[in-house]
């Protein structure tokens, strides 16, 4: 997890790319199939058997959406700031 400082997007990216690697491992060992990505959490419930490999399906499921919401505000940040300095 990156520490408050460490909040860049270049490090958010990486992080998310590591997530990502990590849940995609996840969900080949257990061909988590769903049709959407609303469905992921049932499917992986039913199809997942070892507790500790669900639990951590879980957090790099929170642990992603966190990071991504952090980008985007970052972002928002980023363009906003750039606009302001071009309007002023």
């Amino acid at each position: 997890m990156l520490t408050q400082d460490q909040l860049t997007l270049t490090n958010i990216r990486a992080e998310l790319d590591r997530i990502s690697k990590e849940m995609i491992e996840l969900i080949q060992k257990y061909s988590l199939d769903a049709s959407s990505s609303l469905e992921i959490i049932m499917v992986a419930r039913e199809r997942i058997s070892e507790q500790q490999d669900y639990i951590r399906f879980l957090e790099l499921s929170l642990e992603g959406r966190i990071y991504g919401e952090a980008a985007e505000m970052l972002e928002k940040a980023i363009v906003s700031d750039e606009d302001y300095k071009t309007t002023h």
